[in-house]
């Protein structure tokens, strides 16, 4: 008999669902009618609505926003040439420059940082604060990493594997903490090997609890499954951590946007097919894939 299982914690999470909805409730209050009749929606607002880079790694979701009105802020540079109005801080966080450059322009700032990458910020500024050398480990490129970065005092050193682990004096005092999306087995083993150069260091699982799970239920899905399918954006770092997990446990793995993806990867039925998606897949486009499978059989 066929089978199609979707991991229960598939798609938005706590942060993301936070940060959607934000934008959401700022596009009602925001709104104003348009007395010249225009179609243009950015012209209804009374004040400029935007979020400081994508508001979430989910093009359909982006896409949805920029037609409704939302323009995005990507960078210093961008926020000193638009005309001030109510900006929105996505859930990846910003660095304290960034965020005081907003508000020193005349922004309105609404932050939908989420509050486990909040907790970060506050971490990693406090043991910078007296002295001690902090590690993430993470993806230097990625947005969360780089805001994590911005409220050390002092140099920080980001470690995406084992190699990146700087090689300092032993005696150095070390506070050690995660992207929050960062996977959680190479976590452990990077940790294990800064345990071992450095005694002094005191390390924070800051992985999300959320994210965790997610891998786990992916991991153990994989292992069952004869076909998997990822669903998430294309710049999705958690989602691409996913494909790994996946990869290594399912020779036959799928990583799409959405239905259409699927059906341009030619994908064909099997007996049992998994589903999971990333933190930043809203629920309707895992519902169309979920369709879209079943019809198949």
């Amino acid at each position: 008999m066929n089978r199609v299982e979707t991991c229960e914690h598939a798609g938005f999470c706590f942060g993301v669902e936070r940060a959607v909805a934000l934008v959401e409730r700022l596009l009602e209050e925001l709104g104003a009618s348009d007395a010249s009749g225009s179609d243009n929606k950015r012209d209804a607002f009374v004040r400029p609505l935007y979020t400081y880079g994508p508001i979430i790694h989910n093009e359909a979701v982006v896409e949805d926003f920029e037609a409704r009105g939302v323009r995005i802020l990507d960078g210093p540079e961008a926020l000193k040439t638009a005309v001030p109005g109510t900006l929105v801080i996505r859930s990846h966080g910003v660095s304290r420059a960034e965020q005081e450059l907003m508000e020193s322009l005349g922004f309105t700032v609404e932050d939908a940082t989420c509050p486990f990458v909040k907790a970060i910020h506050r971490r990693v500024q406090e043991a910078s604060e007296v002295g001690r050398t902090v590690f993430i480990t993470g993806d230097p490129a990625h947005a969360e990493v780089q805001a994590i970065v911005g409220w050390c005092e002092s140099r920080p050193y980001v470690i995406r594997n084992e190699d990146d682990i700087p090689d300092l004096d032993p005696g150095t005092p070390v506070t050690v903490v995660s992207q929050t999306t960062f996977h959680v087995n190479n976590f452990k083993k990077i940790v294990e090997n800064i345990l071992k150069r450095y005694y002094n260091a005191f390390v924070v699982n800051t992985i999300c609890n959320a994210t965790q799970i997610r891998q786990q239920e992916t991991e153990e899905l994989a292992r069952k499954a004869d076909a998997m399918i990822v669903i998430g954006g294309s710049k999705s770092s958690n989602t691409r951590k996913l494909v790994e997990i996946c990869e290594a446990n399912c020779a036959r793995t799928y990583y799409v946007r959405n239905f259409e993806d699927l059906m341009q990867q030619g994908f064909q039925p099997v007996r049992f097919v998994g589903i999971t998606a990333g933190a930043s897949t809203p629920k309707n486009i895992i519902e169309e894939v979920q369709n879209f499978v079943r019809s198949k059989f």
